[in-house]
């Protein structure tokens, strides 16, 4: 797997971090962007009861979602300034359950494209000093160009 990629848009970080900014499910959740690099994005969450499913833990959908964002938001930051960015596809694998003080999911581009690129993300979750990997997640994602009402 390439490890190291070149952004088509010098303003890529920028990019990324201003589409985030324009989801309205991240804010819910209390994600943040903490880190971009070209074909690299980590997004972190603080736990939160709002997020739980009965068993105290977060809720798999709100795992998804962090890991679709990360491997998204990877992928995004390869495109041109021309492209937007949708999943199409992603399967995600629960490890453990999803318990503790903040959670990072990170997404990797494994293999670019012109328009289909596939990501690969993980989620950890840190309690203390502790780190556990909880989830891994293969995702499909889609440049979108010249298509109304997506713009970023």
């Amino acid at each position: 797997m390439q490890t190291s990629f070149t952004a088509a848009n010098p303003a890529f970080e920028q990019r990324v971090k201003d589409s985030f900014s324009m989801q309205q499910a991240m804010k819910t959740i209390g994600a943040t962007i903490r880190n971009v690099q070209p074909g690299k994005v980590s997004i972190g969450m603080p736990f939160s009861d709002e997020l739980t499913q009965q068993h105290g833990f977060i809720h798999g959908g709100i795992v998804a979602t962090l890991l679709d964002s990360a491997c998204g938001y990877a992928a995004f930051s390869l495109m041109p300034e021309n492209a937007a960015v949708l999943t199409i596809e992603f399967k995600i694998n629960l490890l453990l359950p999803a318990k503790g003080d903040w959670f990072e999911a990170v997404g990797r581009v494994k293999k670019p494209g012109r328009n289909i690129s596939v990501s690969e993300g993980e989620l950890y979750a840190y309690e203390g000093e502790n780190k556990k990997l909880v989830a891994s997640m293969v995702g499909t994602m889609m440049s979108v160009y010249d298509r109304e009402g997506i713009e970023h």
